[in-house]
């Protein structure tokens, strides 16, 4: 029997025998293969976690990359076709209703080439007894996908001694000169075809004979961003500034790039229509009434105003004119920002301002 001394004895040298096997870095024996297993282990660990943390992202890249299944076809939304034939129809309407204005018996044939309907019509009186000026398209508008409302006003003339009634004049009628009666402005409407008249071209048809309709309806003018109006004083820089412009864009007379801001590019009447100029009247941005400032504001400061002014012109009789402009302050006075298209309107309750 094994005393426990000699067993205390037997592990000791077993014990050094492993540490010195380990330091040596020997290869073989029970120490290596325990030690080899160990790392594995932790290799096979850390990979694990390595791809647990990595799961996610790896999944949603594949999904990115994986190519869409084919499903049901998504509805795509449907594209307006551009108004084919608008300025035609426009143009169409006022040349039938001008045909129209001044026909009479036997004039059939001239009509039916805008309506073919016209050749079985009844005309009564004589050609030529009345005639229609300064027609002009007042609205067109798309009743069907190939059919225009074009409502064109004309002034209508009736010849004096034609036999025939004069023509009942509007507010703005006038009796005229060479042996005109009466003119009176009215509407006719008149529904145009369109349609393919082949290579690419559009052709026109009437669908029936004009019909004559009442003015279309005036609206209230809409609040515009100027103050009152006021006399425009000779001491003021605004009146200086837009006489001296608007002298050399209607006369010709002096250099019209002096009173332009640096970028605006205007260039003046040719040939000149007018020999003098008179301002009367500024309605300026931000004036509420009072005198007006005289002093120009700092560089870069920038306003809009209405000029109401007589033009004189060769025959020595003053036209009365307006100009919406915008003005712009730069070394102590004003120049000439832009010359705008219409007067501004003010912007609506509750919306901020815009500037020019």
């Amino acid at each position: 029997m094994t005393t426990w001394p000699r067993r205390r004895q037997d592990a000791q040298e077993a014990e050094s025998q492993w540490a010195a096997d380990e330091g040596n870095g020997e290869v073989g024996g029970w120490s290596w293969s325990t030690g080899a297993s160990a790392n594995a282990s932790a290799v096979l660990r850390r990979a694990a976690w390595v791809l647990l943390a990595l799961g996610p992202l790896l999944g949603g890249t594949a999904l990115y990359l994986a190519p869409a299944t084919a499903g049901p076809a998504q509805p795509q939304p449907a594209v307006s076709a551009p108004a084919v034939g608008a300025q035609g129809a426009a143009g169409f309407a006022q040349l039938f209703v001008a045909a129209y204005i001044s026909a009479g018996d036997g004039d059939q044939a001239k009509l039916a080439a805008y309506y073919p309907g016209a050749a079985d019509i009844r005309l009564e009186g004589a050609p030529g007894r009345r005639s229609g000026e300064q027609l002009a398209v007042v609205r067109l508008r798309q009743t069907d996908r190939d059919v225009w409302s074009v409502t064109v006003a004309a002034r209508v003339v009736a010849a004096s001694g034609s036999g025939t009634a004069a023509v009942a004049s509007s507010p703005g009628g006038e009796g005229g000169p060479g042996g005109r009666a009466a003119a009176a402005v009215r509407y006719f409407q008149v529904p145009v075809g369109t349609g393919a008249a082949g290579g690419g071209v559009t052709g026109y048809v009437a669908l029936s004979m004009p019909a004559e309709v009442s003015a279309p309806p005036r609206i209230a003018a809409p609040g515009l961003v100027y103050g009152p109006r006021r006399p425009a004083l000779p001491g003021d820089p605004l009146t200086q500034a837009v006489s001296a412009f608007l002298g050399a864009y209607l006369t010709g007379a002096g250099e019209l790039d002096r009173y332009l801001a640096p970028g605006t590019q205007v260039s003046a009447i040719s040939p000149a229509p007018y020999s003098a100029v008179v301002v009367d009247q500024l309605a300026v941005e931000g004036e509420r009434g009072g005198d007006p400032a005289m002093a120009v504001p700092g560089d870069g400061t920038r306003v809009r105003l209405l000029v109401v002014l007589r033009a004189v012109g060769r025959d020595l009789v003053r036209a009365p004119l307006a100009y919406a402009l915008t003005v712009r302050a730069r070394a102590g006075r004003w120049e000439i920002a832009a010359v705008d298209g219409a007067p501004a309107e003010a912007p609506a309750a509750g919306a901020p301002a815009d500037g020019p």
